[in-house]
């Protein structure tokens, strides 16, 4: 391994709204030696509306591993990265995480620079207790396993977060009704953006609006406790 150790900052980027940024991320990209982004286009977008102009790199999540030793090759050289993803925290149900575990592996400097989040927003948001919650990322496509994963997550009465496409809200929901049951809901669409907003009842009653007015925007559902 090299004398020299790099850095992978983990920036986290607005879900929305573009002023959702720290001052340490825009620092951060200004000074970085090159930003590494799950879309290249998104994150120029982000950087030009801040000023910030340095090289982007691209990390797309179907061929993560693929570009991953090229980057450690920077690594190796000394180079500090700043990992982004198109919104929110990067490897949170987003690419980062093969690179993230390839730079611990190598023995360089991995520092998180937090900020914006679709999931703590949505729980901060939702009125259900977030002392302790589960989180399960976006939930199987198939019917059996989609309700295999609730069923276990609900075993423990604790709040529950996932995301969902707003292609597949009505559907997921749909099969989700006999395990929610009367659980209350809530499903966070658009966070920070215009068009904001939080939609509340039990699944049933969320896909019977759902389906006379299908949703736009990526989802974040929030599954209250029994207690």
């Amino acid at each position: 391994m090299s004398d020299l150790t790099g850095t992978l900052a983990v920036v986290a980027t607005p879900i929305g709204n573009l002023e959702d940024i720290t001052l340490r991320a825009l620092r951060v990209l200004r000074e970085c030696d090159a930003v590494v982004a799950e879309d290249s286009r998104r994150t120029r977008h982000l950087l030009t509306a801040h000023g910030v102009h340095k090289p982007v790199l691209s990390l797309p999540a179907f061929d993560e591993r693929r570009r991953v030793p090229q980057l450690m090759e920077r690594l190796a050289r000394g180079e500090t990265l700043a990992l982004c993803t198109d919104a929110g925290t990067p490897a949170v149900s987003d690419p980062g995480a093969i690179l993230v575990r390839a730079a611990l592996d190598g023995g360089h400097r991995v520092t998180p620079i937090p900020g914006a989040s679709a999931l703590t927003a949505a729980l901060a948001s939702s009125g259900f207790s977030a002392s302790a919650f589960c989180f399960l990322g976006f939930l199987p496509r198939t019917a059996g396993k989609l309700i295999r994963v609730l069923e276990d997550a609900l075993r423990e009465d604790r709040t529950i977060a996932f995301f969902e496409s707003p292609m597949r809200i009505t559907k997921t929901l749909r099969l989700a009704t006999p395990v929610l049951g009367e659980r209350p809901l809530v499903v966070a669409r658009e966070l920070t953006k215009l068009h904001e907003t939080l939609h509340r009842g039990t699944a049933a009653a969320l896909v019977e609006e759902f389906t006379a007015r299908p949703p736009k925007g990526e989802c974040t559902v929030v599954v209250g406790a029994t207690r």
